[in-house]
């Protein structure tokens, strides 16, 4: 244990007390005759006075007991200060060690969720292809020409788990896509185009509008079944054609068009045009690639992703094929929180007396500006027409 001294001035008034709390003072040895008499004179007072001396003597000797007693108070406080600076360091690295481990294990749940997920459509697309093989003789003796499973189709169970993993959940989606459905209200013989899980399917049901979906991913479809939704495992493009003229009420397609090839959007809008009834709606939702933040992070992203799709781009397509009174509407605005922050501006008096800080702020913050509308604005954009 290190013995902690008083501070400067209070140990410097403590040693002037030990040496003049005698009135008299030490004898003056070796001093001039002069100095010598002044002693005897302020001795023979002292005994006059003694006791005031007495008085000095326990002053003294009880602040000398007081600051023995502070000076270990003192020492015990710096051990203990020292005690808990090393136990608060210890906590601190065994936090970041419990952090480092727990971050470890969400990463591994996440891992574990997301191969649970995808076994889980795995085994529900193990148990169709069963029972589809299973009814294969007796589709064949009622004459029915055999299906060929697709190779590929055997892995759409992990695009279903895809889905769920980075596009959100179910529930999620149907929040997304709610405000369209009140552009089909009071429509029927609705189609969406790459229904998917059938979130807004199940929208335009309860809202008592009648809509059958399409998909390529067979595993999509047998979501949608499987909620009493109508949805056909088929072609969009050739679904279309097959339709009687004028025979649809509305057209929705969600997260759908960036999946095309440029040739293809324009034959399927061609199809549109000629399968919706007068007045009837289309609905074109699609990542925004005006945003920097929605291409690099959500369109890269899918593999299956052909071509974004510019808002100009396809409002110009929709009118090109005979669309009218088309609207873009932007969605899902980046968070307004995680967009680089603006410096506040200088108070006028400030900027006056500063001009060259104040010009700076403002450049720099017309900067951040000009950087939040490339990389953060809509994620996503529709377009909304009718066919007249």
């Amino acid at each position: 244990m290190t013995w902690v001294d008083l501070p400067g001035p209070d140990q410097e008034r403590l040693e002037r007390l030990n040496a003049l709390w005698r009135l008299a003072g030490d004898r003056p040895a070796g001093a001039p005759l002069s100095r010598r008499l002044v002693w005897r004179i302020r001795k023979l007072i002292a005994r006059l006075l003694g006791p005031q001396e007495t008085f000095n003597a326990a002053v003294v000797e009880h602040i000398n007991a007081t600051s023995g007693g502070l000076q270990l108070a003192l020492v015990r406080v710096a051990s203990s200060v020292d005690e808990v600076t090393r136990y608060r360091e210890s906590l601190a690295a065994r936090e970041r060690r419990i952090e480092t481990a727990m971050s470890t294990i969400l990463a591994a749940q996440d891992e574990l969720r997301m191969a649970v997920s995808v076994a889980q459509q795995a085994t529900q697309h193990i148990k169709r292809e069963v029972a589809r093989l299973a009814n294969a003789p007796a589709a064949a003796a009622a004459g029915a020409p055999p299906t060929v499973p697709v190779a590929s189709d055997l892995e759409t169970h992990k695009y279903v788990g895809f889905e769920d993993q980075f596009r959100g959940s179910a529930e999620l989606i149907r929040q997304r896509v709610a405000d369209y459905a009140t552009v089909f209200s009071g429509a029927s013989d609705v189609l969406d185009v790459g229904c998917g899980r059938g979130e807004f399917l199940a929208l335009l049901r309860e809202q008592g509008v009648s809509a059958r979906g399409i998909d390529l991913n067979p595993a999509m479809v047998d979501v949608c079944r499987e909620q009493g939704l109508d949805a056909h495992h088929v072609d969009a493009l050739s679904y279309l054609r097959a339709q009687p003229d004028g025979s649809l009420g509305g057209l929705f397609a969600a997260q759908v068009i960036e999946h095309l090839e440029p040739s293809y959007l324009t034959a399927l809008l061609d199809a549109a045009f000629d399968k919706l009834r007068s007045g009837a709606p289309i609905v074109l939702e699609t990542i925004n690639p005006g945003c920097w933040f929605a291409f690099f992070e959500s369109y890269i992203r899918d593999l299956t992703h052909v071509r974004p799709v510019h808002p100009d781009t396809l409002k110009y397509l929709l009118v090109a094929t005979g669309f009218q009174h088309v609207e873009i509407r932007y969605r899902a605005p980046y968070p307004e929180a995680e967009k680089l922050q603006a410096i506040p501006s200088m108070p006028p008096a400030a900027a006056a007396a500063n001009a060259v800080l104040a010009e700076s702020i403002d450049t720099l913050n017309a900067n951040v500006e000009k950087i939040n509308r490339l990389l953060f604005t809509y994620l996503d954009y529709a377009a909304v027409a009718r066919r007249p």
